[in-house]
């Protein structure tokens, strides 16, 4: 059965897409941590990512790369920190936050809920950063 992550990278369920090629999928977190909190997965489905190929990992790096530099872009922040926890959803995901200290990237600080409006206002200003 495929995974949530799945559903959204094939658009069975709707997200805020901010950047995409065939392998990988960029979308906003619809329970952020902070505006503009990005999940970054592989269009093929593993659990864990010390599990993916060496070829998958390293390009899911390397796109999750490219996302960060286009948040960085688009948000006014001083970093884009990374975290790979994998316990909420088993399907390999990498979170991007934009921060300005590190108590930004507090996971188990309530989660914020953004009106739609501005989700997609975050979203098409990273798209439109991605290259």
């Amino acid at each position: 059965m495929a995974t949530i992550f799945t559903k959204i990278a094939n658009g069975e369920i709707p997200s805020y897409r901010v950047a995409d090629d065939e392998r990988h999928y960029a979308f906003l977190d619809i329970n952020p941590v902070a505006p503009g909190h990005v999940l970054v997965i592989p269009r093929t489905e593993e659990d864990y990512i010390f599990n993916l190929s060496e070829d998958d990992y390293d390009k899911l790096w390397a796109f999750a790369r490219r996302v960060a530099v286009a948040m960085k872009k688009a948000i006014p922040c001083k970093r884009v920190a990374v975290a790979v926890l994998g316990m909420e959803v088993p399907h390999t995901h990498i979170h991007l936050v934009p921060i300005n200290n590190e108590g930004d990237m507090n996971f188990r600080a309530p989660k914020l809920s953004l009106p739609t409006e501005e989700m997609q206002q975050i979203a098409d200003a990273i798209a439109a950063e991605f290259i």
